[in-house]
């Protein structure tokens, strides 16, 4: 677990050379602005709006689409954090099966709910100190809102193999363990969209790649 509930993978205890693995870095070509806040609950009630938490690289989820079909086990630790009438991290990438505790640090209530396609549920709301949890069991993605406080959101994407990962806050990336064929491999951010590529995986070697967000068409 990094910092601020950030969810990772855990890194491969040695490459199995029967795999292959792919290395690369995101850049982002764009300002990224943050969510304009509602004013349909008034006036919010932190004095101030959320720090931003750094590079906006952390929001981006780098994924193999016609990943191998495999069954992934659930990952331990995921958490979006409700602070400062802010959600994080505002993405997070997990296994189906696996999931999310919604801690609440603000000194007021919360709530978390969605109506997504792929889990439709709502916590209700609680008080700072308390939190809740959620299992998520069916892959896709999942917009996470509150009640109370409608400029908060989260994206918690869910998915049906293990062949994903966050990048670092310098946009470094690595997915391991990758059985060897042709494959197409995917970079995107909730708000400024995603990028595609293809990638030759060969056992035993590394496949490197690199991804531009937004997409510039000439």
């Amino acid at each position: 677990m990094a910092a601020a509930g950030f969810f990772r993978l855990p890194p491969a205890a040695a490459q199995d050379r029967s795999t292959g693995r792919i290395e690369g870095r995101v850049v982002i070509t764009v300002p990224v602005s943050t969510a304009p806040p509602s004013a349909a609950y008034g006036a919010r009630r932190v004095e101030k709006p959320a720090p931003r938490s750094g590079s906006e690289l952390v929001n981006v989820i780098v994924f193999i689409q016609d990943a191998p079909k495999v069954v992934p086990l659930p990952l331990k630790g995921a958490q979006i954090v409700q602070e400062n009438e802010t959600f994080v991290p505002r993405v997070v990438a997990i296994t189906r099966g696996s999931s999310v505790i919604f801690p609440n640090g603000d000194p007021f209530f919360h709530d978390v709910f969605s109506l997504s396609r792929s889990a439709t549920f709502d916590l209700g709301s609680y008080p700072k100190g308390q939190k809740k949890t959620h299992q998520f069991r069916q892959a896709g993605l999942v917009k996470v809102y509150c009640h109370i406080h409608s400029h908060m959101s989260a994206s918690i994407m869910v998915f049906d193999h293990t062949f994903f990962t966050i990048p670092k806050a310098d946009g470094s990336f690595t997915i391991e363990d990758i059985p060897p064929g042709s494959y197409k491999v995917s970079a995107g951010h909730e708000r400024i969209g995603e990028n595609s590529q293809p990638v030759k995986i060969d056992a035993g070697r590394t496949s490197e790649i690199q991804f531009a967000l937004p997409i510039v068409i000439k």
